[in-house]
């Protein structure tokens, strides 16, 4: 929208460019192109780019928009009109997917704004749950009625079939009524409502020789219609047809429900409006080291961020595009408090209990520099007390409007496994996860019990609802060529991949779905004015 005029004689004849960012080395890279359109300075581009989206990876965008004059695909010989940067995390986290943000990049001039969508392809996500039944089909054993079953192939590109489905056996009975199944529609159709979908109905015998009764074909488009006199099929067998000049046919399918069910993915929530609060919480024990000395873990290098600060970075700038206010509560725990010396294990790290917020993750990390300089390093290291602060916040909200992620970053030994380990528990009842990250180089072999991938954690014989927390050591992920980058991404990428199922698992427990996307943005009619 109202792109820059460089044209003298007519208006612009835009194009936009994209590109994305190698993790490594930065290096910005042609995606691909939109069209150009003509003589406008509100271009709707039409020409859609199709990206790999992972929630647990930040990838960096441009837009570059030029005004092109001449046939040249060399970008330098059109004009420049501006350019915008984001993530992809950045437009899919915003309200309905839609990011409207400024053009910059020509000193002195205002250069207009864009509007990016993202849509997620559904790549068919539906399931279908059908139920059939039978009448008259032909008998076929010698000494009772036939044991029907019936079995579903969906055809391929070159004609043949795949089978998809078999039912279970229902014994002697020529007016069978099997039980309701669900499959996928991929499955089924492989996403093509029209292709055809041939079902074959035998009798079962117990030595494998199963009886052909007959067959007949459907598609899913003709299925979704539903129960109805379009939904009753006859099974011919080919062979008795060509034999017999009576024959009518060898019984008679019917469907008797059809229903669609989507399965729903983390992003439809994050679109429907669904916010992901991020809390932060440190390890203060003196274990960590004295932080005026290198060796220390809190070590304030003035040229490169300690593994505390590349743990922060690394998650929070990701997770910072899901939350719409970006204010972070950033906590401390294990340390003794200015002016009277108490020991707290969940102290607000800039020093204001009531509101213990912080802007973005530049402001987490400011709190933290600033309380290292005025807390006194303590112990012992007690998660709890850091986990029932969230779980109170995420108690509150259990309507699937938001969803808590809690990083703690610790240097280890933890002294109230019992009562961290009750924490979890009720917890895992709330809609929140949990991400621990080890540095330095102690045994984290509790950790990995807390983690719950293996054996899933129980505290006085109750076992947690779902699996919450994430646990990965720091020295993981430490990048022997010092590449920090790297490191950051691979330790996010770890840390946050088991997030949207984590999130989609609280969702199907409580039975809460997505809420509607609000409207997707409609551009304003312009109304042609005509003379009379």
């Amino acid at each position: 929208r109202n792109l820059l005029d460089r044209d003298t004689f007519s208006k612009s004849d835009p194009i936009c460019v994209l590109y994305t960012q190698a993790i490594g080395n930065k290096e910005w890279r042609e995606f691909g192109r939109t069209e150009v359109i003509d003589n406008t300075l509100n271009p709707d581009f039409v020409r859609k780019f199709i990206m790999d989206y992972f929630f647990e990876e930040r990838e960096n965008l441009r837009f570059d928009f030029y005004d092109v004059d001449s046939k040249s695909p060399n970008l330098s010989k059109h004009d420049f009109l501006g350019q915008m940067f984001c993530t992809l995390g950045e437009i899919v986290g915003s309200q309905g997917s839609r990011l409207e943000k400024s053009i910059v990049g020509i000193p002195g001039k205002k250069c207009g704004t864009v509007i990016v969508t993202a849509e997620e392809l559904g790549c068919c996500r539906d399931s279908v749950l059908m139920q059939f039944c039978a009448n008259k089909l032909d008998k076929k054993d010698f000494f009772g009625k036939s044991d029907p079953f019936l079995v579903f192939h969906r055809s391929n590109e070159d004609g043949s079939f795949t089978i998809c489905h078999k039912t279970e056996v229902v014994k002697n009975t020529l007016n069978p009524v099997w039980q309701a199944f669900k499959i996928s529609v991929r499955a089924l159709c492989n996403g093509d409502y029209d292709r055809t979908i041939k079902v074959e109905v035998y009798d079962w015998d117990r030595d494998g020789s199963h009886d052909f009764i007959g067959e007949f074909t459907t598609s899913y488009r003709e299925l979704s219609r539903g129960q109805s006199q379009f939904n009753v099929y006859e099974v011919i067998n080919p062979k008795k047809k060509g034999k017999k000049k009576k024959y009518v046919n060898s019984g008679t399918v019917t469907l008797l429900s059809f229903l669609i069910e989507t399965e729903v993915s983390f992003l439809d929530y994050i679109k429907g409006g669904t916010q992901i609060n991020f809390t932060v919480a440190i390890d203060f024990t003196a274990s960590n080291g004295n932080p005026s000395q290198p060796t220390s873990l809190h070590y304030m290098n003035p040229y490169q961020l300690n593994a505390y600060g590349m743990a922060l970075r690394a998650v929070g700038e990701i997770i910072q595009d899901y939350d719409s206010d970006k204010m972070f509560p950033a906590l401390g725990f294990g340390a003794r408090l200015p002016p009277d010396g108490r020991v707290s294990h969940e102290f607000a790290l800039n020093g204001n209990p009531q509101n213990p917020y912080c802007h973005g993750i530049d402001g987490v990390m400011e709190a933290y520099y600033r309380s290292l300089k005025s807390v006194q390093l303590y112990g012992p290291t007690n998660f709890a007390p850091v986990i029932n602060h969230v779980a109170r916040y995420a108690a509150s909200v259990k309507d699937g409007s938001q969803y808590f992620v809690l990083l703690i970053v610790t240097d280890g030994v933890i002294s109230d496994m019992a009562q961290t380990k009750e924490s979890i528990v009720n917890a895992s009842k709330l809609p929140m996860s949990i991400i621990i990250v080890g540095v330095g180089p102690a045994e984290f072999d509790a950790m990995e019990e807390l983690d719950g991938d293996v054996v899933r954690i129980s505290s006085r014989g109750r076992f947690a609802e779902r699996d919450i927390v994430q646990f990965v050591p720091f020295r993981d992920y430490v990048d022997r060529s010092g590449n920090h980058v790297l490191s950051m991404a691979r330790l996010a990428k770890d840390v946050l991949a088991e997030i949207p199922e984590q999130f989609l698992s609280y969702m199907r427990v409580r039975g809460i779905k997505p809420s509607p996307a609000p409207p997707p943005y409609t551009p304003p009619i312009h109304v042609l004015q005509t003379q009379i």
